[in-house]
């Protein structure tokens, strides 16, 4: 017996019952995003294999074990995209389009891809938005991201859910000083400290801060703290960033272990997390990494920016029941036909409708049947109101208006005044 055939474990597929909510959310973040002025950009899924290892870093866990990697015809070695950042900084690179000082806000929406252990609101293909901003330096900008980030929580209604943790990496030369300083520290405690953190410690260490362990996370509490070794230029930076929260009203967590998983981060680092979704709580990441256009080839580039992952967003919104009720249906208006001239008649209604009332969402019935079958139809559609035309209706010029939901009796609308009538019961409420 052939095996049967399913989807990759990991990599879902996205239902019509669930895409009016992913719909809803893509739109509220677009248009968000329109206000504030960012412009959308989209990238390949695929890539060459040296752009993530050259900017994540060929020690990060995302390179060394999750990245999906494989030779093409012509043998070269390319890689599903694991994050959007690199990808971005690529195409403006490849394009011109930070040369000269030219600043540059973007947005990006698509698939991602890691070879994790697949569990609820960790996936192995995933969905992002992301943001970068090039070629502004100062704490403005890094406002101006987390501010339109606490606007679309209100906006969303998740809000009082989320939590803002932030921190500063410094510049590379203090993260050096202050990687001398942990990895000291750290060697002189090897014996109470995990496997994983050992091998972190010779490449990556860190990433040791954010350890899940608890003997090793009780060592780090004695360990050095990085703010001890800012750069008077990050420490500035970062008491603007916070400045400017302030005055916005936004609430915020200074979290000394937040350091991000990957390498170009500097200076600015913070995280929206949420205690409603178990183990996977960071629902949107980012930071600054002035450092990643001059890495990848490109002149001194200021950059700052973030993703946040949709799948679990849409999760929280579902576990904080605040889905809209709307978007859960899709059809207004459900045309029912009997008889051939209906059939025929009720195809011209519909479009000279669709022109006459724009937003309407009306189904027209197809495949005939009887009044029964096509109201059942209707129904199951969910539309609110359903449009009867048959012999009688056509002899008169007129079309049966009858509510599906609530209350209200079937009523005879003329031809000329259905548009009028749609418009305003229906589209308009």
């Amino acid at each position: 017996m052939s095996k049967t055939l399913q989807a990759i474990r990991g990599m879902n597929d996205i239902l019509p019952e669930q895409t009016p909510l992913w719909r809803y959310f893509e739109g509220t973040v677009a248009g968000l995003l329109d206000g504030y002025g960012y412009r959308q950009i989209r990238m390949p899924i695929v890539e060459f294999t040296d752009l993530f290892k050259r900017s994540i870093g060929e020690v990060t866990d995302i390179v060394e074990k999750e990245m999906y990697t494989f030779e093409d015809r012509n043998g070269d070695s390319l890689t599903l995209r694991p994050e959007g950042t690199a990808a971005c900084v690529r195409a403006v690179l490849e394009h011109g389009l930070s040369g000269g000082g030219q600043v540059q806000k973007l947005w990006y929406m698509g698939p991602m891809f890691r070879h994790e252990r697949p569990q609820k609101g960790r996936y192995r293909q995933f969905h992002q938005i992301g943001l970068e901003v090039f070629n502004l330096d100062g704490p403005d900008i890094d406002a101006e991201l987390i501010v339109l980030t606490w606007r679309l929580w209100k906006l969303l209604g998740i809000r009082d859910a989320v939590t803002l943790e932030l921190n500063s990496l410094g510049t590379s030369e203090a993260r050096g000083r202050y990687r001398e300083a942990l990895v000291e520290f750290l060697t002189a405690h090897l014996d109470q400290i995990d496997e994983d953190s050992q091998r972190r410690l010779k490449t990556n260490p860190l990433r040791v801060l954010d350890t899940k362990h608890p003997e090793t996370q009780a060592v780090l509490v004695n360990a050095p703290k990085l703010a001890d070794y800012l750069d008077d230029e990050s420490r500035v930076h970062f008491e603007g960033l916070k400045a400017r929260l302030d005055a916005a009203g936004i609430p915020y967590v200074i979290n000394p272990k937040l350091v991000r998983g990957l390498d170009y981060y500097s200076k600015t680092v913070f995280e929206w997390v949420t205690d409603k979704l178990g183990a996977q709580g960071t629902v949107c990441a980012g930071g600054r990494y002035d450092g990643l256009v001059e890495q990848m080839g490109g002149k001194p580039t200021p950059g700052v920016g973030f993703a946040m992952g949709i799948e679990r967003l849409i999760l929280l919104l579902e576990t904080l029941e605040q889905v809209p009720e709307s978007i859960s249906r899709q059809v207004d208006v459900y045309l029912c036909a009997f008889g051939e001239q209906a059939e025929l008649a009720g195809l011209t209604l519909a479009e000279r409708l669709r022109d006459e009332v724009p937003g309407l969402r009306l189904m027209v019935n197809a495949g005939a049947g009887s009044f029964k079958s096509q109201f059942k139809k209707a129904d199951k559609s969910g539309a609110l109101h359903a449009l009867i035309l048959g012999d009688d209706e056509l002899a008169q010029q007129v079309v049966g208006f009858k509510p599906l939901r609530g209350q209200g009796e079937q009523q005879n609308i003329a031809w000329s005044a259905l548009a009028d009538h749609l418009a305003t019961c229906v589209v308009q409420g």
